[in-house]
């Protein structure tokens, strides 16, 4: 589908420009567009080094681990069909501890673990068991706890004087996200027509699953021979805490009452991310400076691969921008979503989301070129970006890993959650930044 979308954005602006006249500005925005692309990224480079590296830090203290050791009771509870000594349960909680943790390329090999194992649970090969499609849904749909890396660097490459702003919105926008799927699973799973039953031919063939790779953070630790001092652990927490106090007397001298929790979760949200992941590292005897480089260098290979992505997308859209088709079809749709409060301008975003990561990371990209990372435009498509997963691609990257040709309710308790994490985005970026510049 995204070669579909990509071809007729790269034609329609060409033809609509042939139309209009304005063939040299689609040509002037072919060039700058794809210099603007690299541009972005080597100012992405360096955010993402650092962030990947913190979070190697904490990961070699044991926060996935400690992750996966709260999430366990409850997914025991979720999937009770699932023994709890059963290959599948491992594979699904370092899954998801890893999904919270902001980390979806680590969590890719423990998912497709994990539905291989359930389809040996499977009495009807072909067709997708309940915990295979509550699986789906809480995959496609997973809160994220820690922020989006990703997100936070393309902004801070194009300019913004607050990057990590949209944390908070982020994650509202997941939790409504994963909330609807779930209950979407529950409600559709009991219908006549979701029923799971034999499948003609029984199951496909199916692709072949490894044995789960090291994800970022699996090989050895680099952890140190002594235990820090508990004396030192408690002084630092003392001084950050006497710190915070402080800084909160300021928030409350200079804001209303009303906004003084807005404002400390913005200014506080990211310095005590920081702090804690070093915190947890040095906790868990991690030596932090090694583990720190081990972990940048993915964020060098992380910023290589979206090279080719970045330049396809921004110049596709800056074409049809150039062209004066985009303008069109915003101003076709603004009267409708201007009455729910989402601006034209972060439609394509919205949409392009479920199909296609790369595909949606190159237009948030161009939107916060365009408009400002910093505007309501900039700050809503940067929440849209971590609201939901790649919806299709998931499903049929885990579904085919499975050979299940009959996913039941997954698609539509997974596009429930895409439709109200879209939602929760809304309302959480115009509760936080009220609709209007930032």
């Amino acid at each position: 589908m995204l070669n579909g979308i990509w071809l007729f954005l790269m034609l329609g602006s060409i033809v609509f420009a042939a139309w209009t006249g304005r063939l040299d500005e689609v040509t002037a925005a072919l060039f700058s567009s794809a210099a603007s692309a690299v541009t972005l990224v080597l100012g992405l480079v360096g955010i993402m080094v650092f962030l990947l590296g913190l979070m190697r830090v904490a990961f070699d203290g044991g926060l996935r681990a400690a992750i996966a050791r709260a999430l366990a009771p409850l997914l025991r509870r979720l999937f009770p069909d699932v023994p709890p000594d059963h290959p599948a349960m491992s594979s699904m909680v370092m899954n998801m501890a890893s999904n919270m943790s902001g980390l979806g390329n680590a969590a890719t090999p423990f998912g497709l673990k994990a539905m291989a194992e359930l389809d040996r649970l499977n009495p009807h090969p072909g067709a997708a068991t309940d915990a295979m499609v509550l699986f789906l849904a809480i995959n496609t749909s997973a809160i994220t706890l820690l922020p989006p890396l990703g997100t936070i660097g393309v902004r801070l490459a194009a300019g913004s004087d607050h990057p990590e702003i949209i944390w908070a919105p982020t994650l509202i926008a997941t939790t409504c996200s994963t909330v609807a799927a779930v209950a979407s699973y529950y409600a559709l799973r009991r219908l006549p027509r979701f029923a799971q039953g034999p499948v003609a031919g029984g199951a496909t063939e199916r692709t072949p699953v490894e044995e789960t790779e090291a994800a970022p953070g699996d090989d050895e630790p680099t952890t140190g021979d002594r235990t820090p001092s508990r004396a030192a652990l408690a002084l630092t927490f003392m001084a950050l805490a006497a710190g915070l106090a402080l800084d909160f007397t300021r928030i409350l001298d200079a804001n209303a009452s009303g906004d003084v929790l807005r404002v400390a979760v913005q200014r506080w949200l990211f310095p005590l991310l920081v702090a804690g992941l070093l915190l947890i590292g040095w906790a868990g005897r991690v030596r932090v400076y090694e583990a720190m480089v081990e972990g940048a260098r993915e964020g060098l290979s992380v910023a290589a691969r979206i090279v080719p992505y970045l330049v396809a997308i921004l110049v596709a859209v800056g074409m049809f921008r150039a062209s004066g088709a985009l303008d069109l079809f915003v101003s076709a749709l603004d009267p409708l979503t201007s009455r729910i409060g989402v601006p034209a301008e972060a439609l394509p975003m919205a949409l392009l989301r479920p199909l296609s990561g790369s595909g949606a990371f190159g237009v948030m990209s161009e939107i916060l070129t365009t408009h400002g990372p910093d505007s309501f435009i900039g700050l809503l498509v940067s929440t849209l970006q971590g609201s939901t997963e790649t919806t299709f691609y998931v499903l049929a990257l885990y579904l085919g890993a499975a050979g299940v040709r009959d996913g039941r309710h997954a698609l539509l308790a997974c596009l429930t959650g895409d439709v109200a994490g879209f939602f929760g985005a809304v309302a959480a970026c115009h509760w936080f930044f009220g609709g209007g510049p930032a």
